[in-house]
């Protein structure tokens, strides 16, 4: 989706949003400012996780959408899914959490800064749930720090405790290939941002960011191999 003002993108898994230091793969500001030399990131979302990525193609829609994101008026939602079987609607995560040293967040009940989460399952299957994400506020690696803090780990998400998930636990005379090594049905966060719901300048913008190939078919594999008895 791209307008006089805005440029929104689904952006793949694995490419930074910013430049990193080692330069060695491009990042979403760098490409962005080749077809737009004024383009700045109106958000960020983390390098593993895909989804709509929201660019301001000039500084005075730039401002106004980081006061909007400040203020709290843009409807960010994401689709996660997490290991066991959760139903939830509307459920609020409420906890603080701050940095650690080596860069991960945790939750952190004295010193802390206030973050929110809202959580919905879209769909349940034996092992695994499909959620719809809110957040609230908008700290690091919040909607995985406060899943796994309710022991709902995301998919992949081996840096707070999620496990790579493995065919051969659900289908029947499973059979690796010729190497007989067996890749995980989910390689990276099982994380998408879906949606994004604001107004600007008196219009409503409702975007939706398709889930990419490796997200749909995981999805799938579950509903195939992880429902029913």
């Amino acid at each position: 989706m791209e307008d006089e003002n805005l440029i929104a993108i689904n952006k793949p898994a694995g490419i930074s949003s910013l430049d990193e230091r080692s330069n060695q793969m491009p990042s979403i500001i760098s490409m962005a400012k080749k077809y737009e030399p004024d383009a700045q990131l109106c958000h960020r979302i983390d390098k593993e996780t895909s989804g709509v990525l929201l660019i301001a193609r000039n500084e005075a829609t730039y401002r106004a959408m980081a006061m909007k994101f400040e203020a709290r008026e843009v409807d960010k939602i994401y689709h996660a899914v997490v290991g066991g079987f959760l139903q939830v609607s509307n459920k609020s995560i409420l906890l603080p959490l701050s940095l650690t040293k080596n860069g991960l967040a945790k939750v952190d009940v004295k010193e802390g800064k206030k973050a929110e989460t809202i959580i919905s399952t879209i769909q349940t299957f034996n092992h695994y749930t499909l959620l719809e994400c809110k957040p609230v506020s908008g700290r690091l690696h919040q909607i995985r720090v406060h899943m796994a803090s309710q022991n709902f780990p995301l998919v992949s998400d081996t840096s707070y405790g999620g496990k790579v998930p493995m065919l051969s636990h659900f289908k029947r005379n499973f059979k690796t290939g010729k190497e007989g090594l067996e890749q995980g049905m989910m390689k990276r966060v099982a994380l998408h941002a879906y949606r994004l719901l604001f107004e600007l300048d008196g219009k409503q913008y409702d975007i939706i960011a398709p889930y990419p190939k490796d997200f749909d078919v995981f999805i799938k594999q579950l509903q195939k191999f992880d429902s029913g008895d």
